[in-house]
């Protein structure tokens, strides 16, 4: 498939040519990757990946989700259920299956981030079709074997300087350490992850806070304990090269209980003997107790919100999380994080950057409070509106209102690690448009357009990360 040079730019003349002409700027721009999901143990082992299947179609939820709305069952796929039982785990059937279905991605932005990757990447000229599905496993399959396709050999090659991976709270970060010791120079860091440890109503919680008490030392007994536990863990990661923590939570509803109140509600939460509230209030209240920490400990704070995640309890039960079911919804944020931005909001110390998936949320709510709160910043588009209609929406929807330095750049938030030069290239491509239509309509001068492409493509996810 070749890729149009000119993809996702303006079709009048004058746009376009300005648009170009910014490309030219951030276009070959080293890769800031401040948030993903990519595994730390890709490369510390940096073994070869082992097929096509499993690179580019079993890690990534944009495109079995896609198949699972036509009929495919997960187990068709190759996704793991949780005993270990009937799934697919021939990877010539699995890309048969996505090959014999490659058109059901026509105009949507996983098909574009694939045909980049087939093209950049594996170097194929042709549209993935039924006839061809062989031929393209098999030149794929070659080229994993090729020494130039190990996870750290293609890291520098797509020009990335720093990864973030997302861990949990509770691990043990050997492979970041085995990164760090090792004469790579490739700049892989983690991110603390603590919603299994904060969240009583995830499964197997009362085992993590008891692994948390053994791993830090701490009484997590008690709620001063089960805190400086955090404190702990946090520093840990800090020493493994993090710069941010991550939440997955549902809703933007915070609190900020007093001492007694809060120490009450742990006692119930360790015991086992809370309601459904109290499990939301405690979640709640972790949010600003996190934020108050990141103003000690310097950590990035990003909350992911407006996702009703697992919607299916059916596959949630039989393969776990992050299997395609997360579905926006509605949101307040205006009251939800109220009681977070009046503990932290004004503070300069530290930086909460706000993801939803709530796009109605963008012009009436969050623009208006990360224009007006130092500490709030807006992350961009996520999960379904990653796309070049939701940047160009984003875009239109906040700039007005919070600009542009009150946002943070691009991240590409994937499990795919081959699609990630797409997903970035795209991003600055879209924002080049964008520019340029600003630049056209008078509302922006050429030298402002050129300093702004640079920023949002690589400066303010430097400084908004610490990176």
């Amino acid at each position: 498939m070749m890729i149009d040079s000119d993809i996702l730019f303006p079709s009048d003349r004058k746009t376009k040519k300005i648009a170009q002409s910014l490309y030219k700027i951030t276009g070959n721009l080293p890769i800031v990757s401040p948030h993903g999901h990519c595994e730390a143990s890709w490369f510390s082992k940096n073994e070869s990946f082992t097929n096509p299947s499993e690179l580019l179609i079993v890690p990534d939820h944009y495109i079995f989700r896609m198949l699972v709305s036509q009929g495919i069952s997960l187990e068709n796929l190759g996704i793991p259920t949780h005993d270990g039982s009937s799934f697919e785990r021939d990877p010539v059937k699995i890309w048969k299956i996505f090959a014999d279905h490659y058109y059901l991605f026509r105009g949507t932005p996983t098909a574009m981030w694939l045909d980049y990757t087939f093209k950049h990447v594996f170097e194929i000229s042709e549209p993935l079709n039924s006839s061809n599905s062989l031929t393209f496993y098999n030149h794929i399959l070659a080229k994993l074997q090729e020494p130039s396709f190990k996870p750290r050999i293609l890291f520098d090659r797509f020009n990335i300087e720093t990864l973030a991976t997302t861990d949990s709270a509770i691990d043990d970060l050997k492979n970041h350490k085995f990164i760090i010791d090792s004469n790579w120079n490739g700049n892989i860091i983690p991110t603390y992850r603590p919603d299994n440890i904060i969240d009583p109503e995830t499964k197997e919680f009362s085992y993590n806070l008891k692994l948390l008490g053994e791993m830090t030392k701490e009484d997590i007994s008690t709620w001063k304990g089960y805190l400086a536990a955090h404190a702990s863990r946090r520093d840990f990661f800090i020493k493994h090269g993090a710069k941010a923590t991550d939440h997955g939570h549902f809703t933007p509803k915070t609190y900020n209980l007093s001492e007694e109140e809060t120490s009450n509600l742990y006692e119930k939460i360790y015991t086992g003997n809370f309601s459904q509230s109290d499990s939301a209030i405690f979640r709640g209240q972790m949010i600003t107790e996190m934020a108050k920490m990141s103003i000690d400990d310097g950590l990035v704070m990003q909350l992911h919100t407006g996702s009703k995640r697992n919607h299916s309890s059916l596959i949630y039960n039989r393969f776990g999380a992050d299997k395609g079911f997360d579905i926006p919804t509605s949101m307040d944020y205006v009251t939800g994080l109220k009681p977070l931005l009046e503990a932290v909001g004004l503070s300069n110390k530290i930086t909460i950057i706000i993801f939803t998936l709530d796009e109605s949320s963008y012009s009436r709510e969050l623009a208006p409070l990360a224009g007006v709160y130092p500490a709030l910043k807006l992350g961009p588009p996520w999960w379904f509106f990653d796309s070049f209609e939701g940047m160009k929406r984003f875009r239109e929807t906040t700039t007005e209102t919070c600009g542009f330095y009150n946002t943070v750049g691009f991240n590409d938030d994937t499990r795919a690690f081959c699609s990630i030069p797409a997903r970035h290239d795209f991003s600055r491509r879209c924002d080049c448009s964008y520019l340029a239509h600003l630049v056209t309509t008078g509302r922006l001068r050429i030298n402002e357009a050129e300093d702004l492409a640079e920023d949002l493509a690589y400066n303010l996810c430097k400084r908004a990360y610490k990176i």
